[in-house]
């Protein structure tokens, strides 16, 4: 988890997620610092964009909000059931980036 908040931390100060520099926030706070994980975090950071990723992570308890919302009066039950079934896909494949990520700080 470290890695990772190293990596948000360089993000917010507007500075390059570079393993150069994941090393130096990682050094400073005393951490132990693990090469391979680094160049695994920075790997697959490359092409990401982290704001939109984080603007994601924020609004995903209010979509799981809205399924447990009862059907409204104009709304078929049919319609409801493709609605929740669209938003367990979208959940599915959320999960599955994140424990992707989980992976490599086992």
């Amino acid at each position: 988890m470290e890695y990772i908040y190293a990596a948000l931390l360089l993000h917010k100060a507007g500075k390059e997620i570079s393993e150069e520099n994941i090393k130096k926030v990682m050094e400073a706070a005393g951490i132990k610092v693990d090469e391979a994980k680094i160049k695994a975090l920075v790997a697959a950071l490359e092409g990401v964009d982290i704001e939109e990723a984080m603007n994601k992570a924020v609004s995903m308890p209010a979509a799981a909000g809205a399924v447990a919302a009862a059907p409204s009066e104009g709304t078929s039950a049919t319609e409801t059931k493709e609605e929740k079934k669209e938003e367990k896909k979208e959940e599915k494949s959320s999960e599955e980036a994140a424990a992707g990520l989980g992976a490599l700080f086992g």
